[in-house]
């Protein structure tokens, strides 16, 4: 059986106390290998590679980071076909969607190639008699971050790209349903020349995040995963004193307008739901349909056009999304399907007890499609986090504003129009984090940067862009005099004053 160790100063750690995780094949329901569980002690090795490492690397002048970044983007493009497959095979998303996860990772590196600009710091000459003042950006020192298991490669290379290459050590630890793609990446960097002890990657359950979150010598610590244990991971991580950025879950909202192009609408809509399953915090599992018209005319479009859906396996390349990630949450998909049918919304399409003939032991949920969803409903305030695609029915503009902006969750939000007031006004109202204007996902670009408000994000700082670079960087201001020397009596020649008071 294949095991995934550990990658702790430059190659396989693989002392362990006993505990392992299986690893599955989502297609087949199978396992296919297993991942040691760290410990404490485990990660104490970790940040005594890191300490001994990290000094060199931040004293590294900036060009030189960079070369390394942009030596790993070289080797990860290289390695896309093997990553993407890697990753399918333990997630269970088909192959594009795997190469798209590894690429938009890859963004975020080619942003981190332009360290030496976006480190410059400001600069002041003559802030008071003879004074320059300027400020500079340091690294925090050792980094961490908790990924989830939804974007393997896209969500570490977020985290690890720019914190290493503003000169911190950074230890992953990735989810351990599928840990391959994490560690090989941290395999690609040091092969690109990134120091052994700078990008580790430790695995393990709560046990190794709660040592993460208390060992003294990580400054900062960046988590994406459901809403619940990010706040958690803030709150313990805040209370040891540390930087902590953590982002949770989401229920995003696709408000569709009566002026809008409903073809274009329900082409979006079917991606932008059931892609990659609907496990993404990105996915848009809510439409809302302004004006009964509106939303029957939708429907109408809708329900052939997801019965078009081919649910496959992972290397399916005629299939649009393929498992979920296990058995359990599997289950849990279909019990919140059950929940909406029970709280009395209509399952116009219904994806539970879906099998695909030759893997019948695979997580496999069929797309499903439920309308007359009410805000009071225990199924819309929850995420369900599968190939789910509920209807929630707005009477008019300011409803279907309302609806985003009261719910628990902000992390994104789209409008369907051909009404640019209308949309410029929603953008401008509506108190959710990321808003998409006829753009289904509105992740948004690498240097600009991610985040959601309300109960998707704890911390006041984003992931990538000049956020991140803000997030993995202390700023030192330096106020500086040079004298003159002594005059003729012996006294300084001229004489210090504060700036704000001459």
């Amino acid at each position: 059986m294949r095991i995934v160790d550990h990658f702790i100063a430059g190659g396989a750690d693989t002392k362990s106390d006993g505990r392992m995780h299986d690893i599955f094949d989502p297609s087949q329901g199978e396992v296919q290998a297993r991942v040691p569980l760290g410990d404490a002690a485990l990660l104490e090795r970790a940040v005594a590679a890191a300490k001994k490492a990290q000094p060199d690397w931040a004293a590294t002048n900036p060009q030189r980071r960079a070369r390394v970044m942009f030596e790993f983007k070289r080797l990860v493009e290289g390695d896309m076909d093997n990553l993407a497959q890697m990753l399918s095979s333990e997630h269970g998303k088909v192959i594009a969607d795997s190469r798209g996860d590894v690429q938009r990772g890859l963004d975020v590196i080619e942003f981190a190639c332009g360290i030496p600009h976006a480190l410059k710091g400001e600069y002041t000459q003559g802030a008071g008699p003879g004074i320059d003042v300027y400020s500079m950006r340091q690294p925090l020192g050792i980094g961490a971050g908790i990924t989830p298991f939804n974007f393997p490669a896209m969500i570490p290379m977020w985290m690890f790209g720019i914190s290493v290459a503003v000169g911190n050590a950074f230890i992953l630890k990735p989810s351990e349903r599928d840990p391959s793609v994490p560690r090989r990446l941290a395999e690609l960097f040091l092969e690109a020349g990134g120091p052994e002890g700078i990008l580790q990657v430790v695995h393990g359950d709560k046990e190794m995040v709660d040592a993460i979150l208390d060992h003294p010598d990580i400054a900062g610590v960046s988590f994406v995963g459901s809403s619940d244990i990010a706040h958690y991971v803030y709150k313990r991580g805040v209370a040891a004193g540390k930087r902590v950025q953590a982002m949770g879950g989401a229920k995003n909202h696709g408000i569709v307008l009566p002026d809008a192009d409903l073809d274009q609408v329900v082409a979006d809509l079917t991606g932008a739901a059931f892609g990659s399953a609907g496990e993404r915090c990105m996915a848009l599992p809510v439409v809302v349909p302004v004006g009964e018209d509106t939303a029957e005319r939708l429907k109408d479009k809708l329900i052939p056009a997801i019965d078009a859906l081919r649910v496959g396996i992972s290397t399916d390349d005629e299939a649009h999304y393929g498992p979920v990630v296990t058995a359990e949450h599997k289950q849990r998909i279909e019990n919140w399907i059950a929940t909406a049918e029970k709280e009395g919304a209509d399952i116009v399409v219904d994806g539970r007890g879906f099998t695909l003939q030759g893997h019948e032991k695979g997580w496999f949920v069929g797309p499903t499609l439920i309308d007359n969803v009410t805000p009071d409903m225990e199924s819309y305030r929850e995420e369900i986090f599968g190939p789910v695609l509920q209807i929630v029915r707005a009477r008019d503009f300011d409803e279907a504003v309302a609806l985003p902006s009261k719910h628990q969750y902000g992390n994104g939000v789209a409008i369907f129009t051909r009404n640019g007031h209308a949309a410029r006004e929603f953008a401008a109202r509506v108190n959710v984090g990321m808003v998409g204007i006829n753009v289904p996902i509105p992740v948004p670009v690498a240097y600009h940067s991610f985040g959601g408000w309300k109960r998707s994000a704890f911390g006041d700082t984003n992931q990538h862009g000049m956020e991140g670079i803000k997030f993995w960087t202390k700023v030192k201001t330096v106020t500086a005099r040079w004298p003159d020397g002594l005059g003729g009596d012996g006294e300084l020649a001229n004489t210090f004053v504060i700036p704000i008071m001459g």
